[in-house]
C-alpha cells in the first residue's frame, strides 16, 4: 500500500504538470499582449518545477525513495567532538523539519561533560535516504574551543552513517536466528519511570560480522527488538553493497581504503567562516545557515556530481 500510494502521488504530480503546461500553451496561442506578464511568471514557475523534477530523476537508486536511518558518532577530540556530534544532530533534525520529514531518536548515548557520543535517528519521508546518502562520511569542524580555558583553536571529527530503512521482507538479506545474540538492559538515557525501572533496551550482536546494534527508546522491549533488527538488516545490506563496490574498484584498479581522516566536508568557524565539501568543491561562507539545516545545495551538488 505504501508503494501504491507513492506511485499514485508521482503519477498525479506529473499529470498536474502536463495540465499546467497545456493551459499555458493555449494561452500563448491567443497571442494577447496583455497576458505576457502573467505568462512569463507562470513559465518561470514551470521551469523551476521542471528543474526540481529533473533533480528528482537522479534519485533513482533502489532505496532512494525509502526512509533513512541516520547515525552520528563523535570521533577524535574528546568533549569538543562530542559537542560537534550534538551540533550535527541539531543540524540534521532542522533539515528534516524544513522538508516536512518525521524524525525519531531511537538510541542516544550522551557525553560525560557535554554533547553526544552517538545517536541514531530515523528520518521518514519521501526520498529521505536519497538525499541523506550524500552526507555519509567524516565531517570536520575547526573552531575556537569553548571547552579550552585558553580558548585555543581545535579540530573535531564526527562520523555520519546513513542507511535505508530496509523492510523485513528484503529478499537480499537473510538473518539466521542462531547468528544473533540478544541482550536486554535498562535504558541509560533520561526518560519516564518505565525507562528507569524496566529492562526495555535491546542490544543485538550479529556474531558472524561482529555488528552490534542497540535501541533504547521509550518503548516496549518488543518494539525495541523489532527496530534493532531493522537497523541490523540495514547494516548488513550496507556491508554487502560495500563488498561489491570494493570488488569492482579493485578490478578497475582504483581501490583506495577509506580512512578516518579522509573527511568529506569541513566546517571552519575560525579564523574565517566557510563550509566546503571536498568531493564537489561546493562551498559557502554562510556557516550559520548550514548549521541551522540549510543543506540542500550541498546534497544537490553531490547528487549531480554522482549523476
Amino acid at each position: 500500500m505504501k508503494t501504491v500510494s507513492s506511485l499514485r502521488e508521482e503519477v498525479e504530480s506529473w499529470r498536474g504538470f502536463r495540465h499546467h503546461l497545456s493551459d499555458l500553451t493555449e494561452l500563448a496561442r491567443l497571442d494577447d499582449e496583455s497576458l505576457r506578464d502573467e505568462l512569463e511568471s507562470e513559465v518561470k514557475k514551470l521551469e523551476a518545477d521542471l528543474e526540481k523534477r529533473s533533480f528528482a530523476a537522479m534519485l533513482s537508486g533502489p532505496y532512494d525513495h525509502d526512509d533513512a536511518i541516520l547515525a552520528i558518532h563523535a570521533g577524535a577530540g574528546g568533549t569538543d567532538s562530542q559537542d560537534w556530534a550534538a551540533m550535527l544532530q541539531r543540524m540534521y533534525l532542522r533539515w528534516a523539519e524544513s522538508r516536512g520529514f518525521e524524525t525519531e531518536i531511537v538510541d542516544l548515548t550522551e557525553g560525560e561533560e557535554a554533547g553526544t557520543k552517538s545517536v541514531t535517528i530515523t528520518v521518514s519521508g519521501r526520498y529521505a535516504y536519497g538525499y541523506l546518502r550524500s552526507e555519509k562520511g567524516v565531517h570536520r569542524l575547526v573552531r575556537l574551543s569553548p571547552f579550552d580555558a585558553a580558548h585555543r583553536r581545535h579540530t573535531s571529527f564526527a562520523l555520519i552513517e546513513v542507511l535505508p530503512q530496509v523492510s523485513m521482507d528484503e529478499a537480499d538479506i537473510e538473518i539466521n536466528p542462531g547468528d544473533i545474540k540478544v541482550d536486554v538492559f535498562r535504558s541509560s538515557g533520561a526518560g519516564g519511570q518505565n525507562v528507569q525501572k524496566n529492562s526495555t533496551a535491546v542490544r543485538i550482536t550479529h556474531i558472524p560480522t561482529g555488528i552490534v546494534v542497540t535501541c533504547q527508546n521509550e518503548r516496549s522491549q518488543t518494539q525495541n527488538r523489532e527496530f534493532a533488527m531493522r537497523i541490523l538488516r540495514a547494516r548488513l545490506l550496507e556491508l554487502k553493497q560495500a563488498e561489491k563496490e570494493e570488488e569492482r574498484a579493485i578490478l578497475r584498479g582504483e581501490y583506495t581504503k577509506a580512512e578516518w581522516g579522509s573527511q568529506i566536508r569541513s566546517y571552519v568557524l575560525h579564523p574565517y567562516q566557510m563550509v566546503k565539501d571536498h568531493r564537489t568543491d561546493y562551498e559557502t561562507g554562510n556557516t550559520q545557515a548550514v548549521l541551522d539545516g540549510d543543506l540542500d545545495a550541498f546534497m544537490e551538488a553531490y547528487l549531480r556530481a554522482k549523476a
